[in-house]
């Protein structure tokens, strides 16, 4: 059956028939003679609710992705170090993240300054939630705005081993990486010299010294260009990860059981 609503509709013509045939068989021809028009009728289909009659067939639904409405403008999103963009853009690629090749689309709603309504219901008009109850308020219908995958600032993506720097992505060495990766899983302290080392180049060919650590984290910073204080030297201990509010460290969901 295609997507169009069907209807059900039961006949027991040719069962009655057959019956007749089967009792004139049998030598019954009180019952054969009959008239074959008594129960010739189409049975009425009684719905779930008692309703006689043809009934539409339900499509059968399933679903294909959900909405998340957040009520919140920019001020509120700036005094907690970060914006909408950057929020739309987290939640998009932890669910991303989740289930490797979701698709996902992010947009921010417009409303005229000083709208009434508190923040959600405006986004909720705004966005066209078709649960909104009552009707939809004329002067909130406006197009959102769509929010550009374009991350502004560093992006750390540890689960893919990727570094961005304004959208662009880094070609980082594979010392580099693990050099920043090993910081931003110590990033609580100060991370020596001796200890990058011995968890670094524990198994290497390569014979390093403090110096090679040094050269490393210096080509890394040029590398993260106008934010390379997100790594930065602590005088006599060694390196720290800095969390700058426009350095966002994205990493593999963690699960527990």
């Amino acid at each position: 059956m295609g997507e169009t609503a069907g209807y059900v509709h039961i006949s027991v013509r040719n069962a009655q028939r057959r019956a007749h045939h089967s009792r004139a068989r049998r030598g019954d021809l009180r019952l054969a003679q009959e008239p074959e028009s008594t129960h010739t009728a189409p049975t009425p289909v009684l719905a779930p609710n008692g309703v006689p009659g043809p009934q539409a067939v339900a499509r059968e639904n399933e679903a294909r992705g959900f909405v998340i409405y957040v009520g919140m403008d920019e001020l509120m999103a700036s005094a907690a170090g970060t914006s909408l963009t950057r929020l739309a853009n987290e939640l998009r690629h932890y669910v991303e993240s989740l289930v490797p090749g979701a698709e996902s689309h992010a947009a921010v709603a417009l409303a005229p300054a000083g709208a009434a309504g508190r923040d959600l219901e405006v986004v909720r008009q705004v966005l066209g939630d078709p649960t909104v109850q009552g009707a939809v308020r004329p002067d909130l219908v406006q197009a959102p705005a769509p929010v550009s995958t374009r991350q502004p600032g560093v992006l750390i993506d540890l689960s893919r081993r990727e570094v961005q720097l304004d959208g662009e992505s880094l070609n980082l060495t594979f010392k580099e990486f693990e050099l920043l990766n090993y910081l931003v899983e110590n990033g609580e302290r100060t991370v020596g010299r001796e200890e990058l080392l011995e968890s670094l180049w524990k198994n290497s060919d390569e014979v390093p010294n403090e110096r090679t650590i040094d050269v490393h984290i210096r080509r890394l910073r040029a590398k993260l260009g106008r934010l390379a204080n997100t790594v930065r030297t602590v005088r006599g201990q060694g390196y720290r990860f800095y969390r700058h509010p426009e350095v966002v460290v994205w990493a593999a969901p963690e699960y527990s059981i």
